[in-house]
Order: structure tokens, then C-alpha cells, then sequence
């Protein structure tokens, strides 16, 4: 059974409790990286974007256009300091534009 505390506590606690305690933490990750690579990109690149998936600390991007790919394997440093930037963690390490 679950363990029932009596006293008042705020939400936001109780939730990140929750997390911490089932090992979800990385399941959000994957999720909030995919939000950051949507409002990043816009529309441009995203009609473009057919798959975003988070191994361990790598994104993987896959591109339906190589001209696009080849265009963005020149900035990969700055997307990844600003996906980082948007998440507010460190959690992309390395992007592989496939």
C-alpha cells in the first residue's frame, strides 16, 4: 500500500515525488525534447521532420529533405545549446541529423 501522509503539501511536490519514485523522469524527457524540437524549428523544418526520438543522451532526428539535413549538420552545436536552453537541463549531448 501506498504511504499516506496527513499534512498539507504543494502539488508540484507530491508530482516530482511521484516521478522520482516510479522512474519516469526519462519517459518526460523524451516527450518535453520533442515540444523543444517542435516550438525551436517551426514550421520549416517541421514539415519536414518525420521522426525525433531520445536514446540515453543523443537525439535522433530524421529528415525527409537531405538539403535540409546538410543545412542543419552546420549548426548542430547551437540547436543542441538551444534545446538545452529550452528545457532547462542538460539532457541532449549529441545530435545525429539522419
Amino acid at each position: 500500500m501506498a504511504k499516506r501522509n496527513n499534512d498539507n503539501q504543494p502539488i508540484q511536490d507530491i508530482l516530482k515525488e511521484f516521478v522520482q519514485s516510479n522512474n519516469l523522469q526519462t519517459g518526460l524527457d523524451k516527450v518535453d525534447v520533442r515540444e523543444a524540437w517542435v516550438n525551436l524549428m517551426g514550421n520549416g523544418v517541421n514539415n519536414y521532420t518525420t521522426a525525433i526520438e531520445l536514446k540515453h543522451d543523443t537525439l535522433y532526428v530524421q529528415l525527409s529533405s537531405s538539403v535540409l539535413r546538410e543545412e542543419l549538420s552546420y549548426g548542430t552545436e547551437k540547436i543542441i545549446k538551444m534545446l538545452n536552453e529550452s528545457l532547462r537541463k542538460d539532457i541532449v549531448k549529441k545530435l545525429i541529423l539522419r
